[in-house]
């Protein structure tokens, strides 16, 4: 479990050049940095220097894992900057060597011409509030029907709704967007092994390789990171050692906010070990 100050910490990006920042890595256990990092800094990155615009589409190609105990050099290059949009393409580096690179869309905002927003089909109940011993400073994941998505044996459709929420983030659009950024990327991969018998995320760096490959993520309305989030992810296609998933956020079960679509990995072990 995250605490949301450890997270935070990262998004603090430390200015080192015009355009270029270092930044530290929150520990998972594992040998490699969650991607929902990389993509939270990314955004925030992408975001300096833009008054007046917000990320609207983040891609991202992760060409390589990043270590957790190895700084981080960002780097932002200004494609384009125009009035109501502007384009940069940002990248992830350790010790010179490409981590993610990503390209950013940001846009001014501007008054609705026509307006449509998706709700979800069946939106389960808001979470009880959680127990304050267990769950301050974390952020808080509540799994819809209790899936248990580390035993190999459970299997299910591959299908997923998650609610989520970052309590005593700041209230600030830019760490909002980040933290979605950050909650998306974690279960994509999960939704893809529900259906099948033996498989499951406790497998995941030991006997089977993952990994995402590609994350693509599209805001459509702000929504505060403290206030609950559900996440609805599914899988359409599994094979060859690929996954694919797509996913949309709802601002408390209702309006959509944000959709996402991620590429990942998902293989057995090759005998010396396979981080990407």
């Amino acid at each position: 479990m995250f605490s949301v100050d450890s997270v935070l910490a990262t998004l603090a990006l430390e200015p080192v050049a015009t355009d270029h920042y270092r930044a530290g890595s929150v520990g998972t256990g594992g040998p490699v940095v969650h991607g929902g990092q990389l993509l939270a800094q990314t955004l925030v990155a992408a975001q300096q220097g833009q008054e007046g615009k917000r990320v609207k589409t983040l891609h991202t190609v992760f060409a390589r894992a990043a270590k957790p105990d190895v700084d981080l050099d960002i780097a932002v290059s200004r494609v384009h900057s125009g009035r109501s949009l502007a384009t940069s393409l940002v990248s992830i580096s350790q010790g010179g060597r490409l981590c993610v690179q990503s390209q950013v869309l940001l846009s001014a905002e501007e008054p609705d011409f026509i307006s449509y927003a998706a709700t979800h089909p069946a939106p389960p109940i808001l979470p009880a509030a959680p127990d304050p011993a267990e769950s301050a400073g974390n952020w808080q994941i509540q799994i819809v029907g209790d899936a248990d998505l580390n035993d190999p044996d459970a299997i299910g459709p591959a299908e997923l709704d998650v609610w989520t929420r970052w309590p005593g983030a700041p209230d600030d659009p830019v760490t909002s967007q980040a933290l979605l950024a950050f909650s998306t990327d974690s279960f994509l991969i999960a939704t893809a092994m529900r259906p099948h018998p033996g498989v499951g995320q406790a497998l995941a760096h030991r006997s089977i390789s993952t990994g995402v490959l590609s994350h693509t993520i599209t805001f459509h309305a702000p929504s505060p990171a403290r206030d609950w989030l559900l996440l609805s992810h599914r899988s359409t296609f599994a094979g060859h050692g690929r996954s694919y998933g797509q996913g949309d956020a709802y601002r408390g079960g209702q309006g959509l906010v944000a959709s996402f679509v991620q590429d990942n990995m998902i293989r057995a072990m090759a005998a010396s070990g396979s981080h990407l």
